[in-house]
């Protein structure tokens, strides 16, 4: 059976560059796709999958670990050329079937040149699922949200495909959930696998990816505590100002919207790492923690 690495760049902004890695696996009679990139890398795609002996025509399904817009952005294409179904969780499926509604919730700058358009999703997975595959293959489902509500990620013959549900250090720290996060890296550290293929870094073997864990809740920490430092300094901040959050709903968001940018300021602060502001979705991380 191949498996496929695929790195695809792009931008969120001019200054802001990224990159996620696609999945290919299977046989040229049956191939199937972890995540989908950003919209207008299917040639990019295509290209690879000619160039490990994959078939495009015999795509049977994409699996995707979560509705955030680099792992979705040519879902449609795939689907609408060449008939594969899509696999999303039930809490990621509102997201990929209605982009409007991601955008309306979770804004970030070139949205819809990167997610592309909305997608149905043909199959709703949970944890545990069983898919049969070809040659008697099975794909097994795995619930790590933390990063996003309802991330799943997907276990082939000693292979766990993880999406981007362990934070990197060095990396933008992203997630909505922290306790969620915590519980997720403790499953993963306890799969049975080999070989772990991440959304944004190279691939583990199972000694690095006990590391990749132990570094990812060491970063949560360092985190979580400079979160706590920093909103006691933001909330007497917000008192010198006289912004009473009891005194009507004005200026509680006032009072909200004030600390929560203080507190974003002071973490980048206390971290050395006053690159995380021009990401507006660290602010979401942040909030996590408060």
């Amino acid at each position: 059976m191949v498996l496929e690495q695929v790195k695809i760049d792009f931008n969120v902004t001019p200054e802001i560059k990224r990159f996620v890695y696609v999945y290919l696996f299977g046989t040229q009679e049956a191939c199937y796709m972890v995540d989908s990139g950003v919209a207008g890398c299917e040639s990019q795609v295509e290209a690879r999958m000619a160039h490990c002996g994959l078939t495009p025509e015999n795509l049977k399904g994409i699996f995707l670990t979560h509705a955030h817009p680099d792992h979705i952005g040519t879902a449609n294409y795939f689907r609408t050329k060449y008939g594969c179904k899509v696999y999303a969780s039930e809490g990621e499926k509102r997201w990929i079937e209605n982009i409007d509604t991601q955008f309306a919730e979770r804004p970030i700058p070139n949205f819809y040149n990167l997610a592309g358009a909305s997608t149905p999703v043909d199959v709703v997975v949970g944890d545990g699922d069983k898919i049969d595959l070809c040659e008697g293959n099975v794909l097994k489902v795995v619930r790590t949200p933390g990063h996003s509500a309802d991330e799943v990620s997907y276990v082939l013959n000693g292979c766990a495909f993880i999406g981007d549900s362990v934070p990197v250090k060095g990396d933008i720290p992203i997630l909505v959930d922290v306790r969620a996060t915590r519980a997720t890296l403790k499953r993963i550290a306890a799969l049975d696998c080999d070989t772990f293929y991440p959304a944004w870094d190279h691939t583990y073997d199972a000694r690095e990816m006990q590391a990749k864990v132990a570094e990812a809740e060491a970063l949560l920490n360092v985190i979580e505590s400079a979160v706590k430092q920093s909103k006691a300094f933001a909330v007497s901040a917000a008192v010198k100002l006289r912004i009473e959050p009891n005194a009507d709903s004005e200026g509680a968001n006032l009072l909200e919207n004030a600390d929560l940018a203080a507190i974003v300021d002071e973490v980048c602060a206390r971290l050395s790492a006053p690159m995380l502001k021009q990401n507006p979705l660290f602010k979401t991380t942040v909030r996590a923690f408060l």
